[in-house]
């Protein structure tokens, strides 16, 4: 018996949609950061990009727990003395909160080229509407 790794031709990509009205924000990401890595395949190699594409709808609605709203914050430097910016998990939902999604996930993605490459799959939108009907992404449960 032989070890197959997956190459690039070899990996069928499909399209997803994700619902994220009412869903807790690490436990959305862990499903979205398997699907993207291509974990649920029977195929998966961890040196290659076996994932499928995901779309994520109504990223406004998803939830924190405890009190992480006002208690998480987020941090950013622009490499200059004293560049520090923060702001916390409430200030970033209301200005974007497409970005609070994507940073869950890209934190739990190799860094990297992998990884990088890996993010690009993902498409996260605040409101119910998405322009990938074209695709027709299947319905993925959290």
């Amino acid at each position: 018996m032989r070890t197959v790794f997956a190459k690039k031709g070899d990996v069928e990509r499909k399209w997803y949609l994700v619902d994220a009205n009412n869903a807790v924000l690490g436990r959305l990401a862990v499903k979205i950061a398997n699907c993207l890595r291509g974990k649920n395949k029977p195929i998966f190699t961890p040196n290659t990009d076996t994932g499928d594409f995901i779309v994520v709808v109504n990223a406004e609605k998803v939830k924190l727990t405890g009190r992480k709203l006002d208690n998480k914050v987020y941090y950013r430097h622009s490499g200059y003395p004293g560049g520090i910016k923060s702001e916390t998990a409430r200030e970033r939902m209301n200005k974007a909160p497409e970005t609070i999604l994507a940073d869950a996930v890209w934190g739990m993605l190799p860094k990297g080229r992998l990884g990088r490459a890996m993010i690009k799959k993902l498409k996260v939108y605040r409101g119910p509407e998405h322009p990938h009907e074209a695709q027709k992404p299947e319905i993925l449960t959290v």
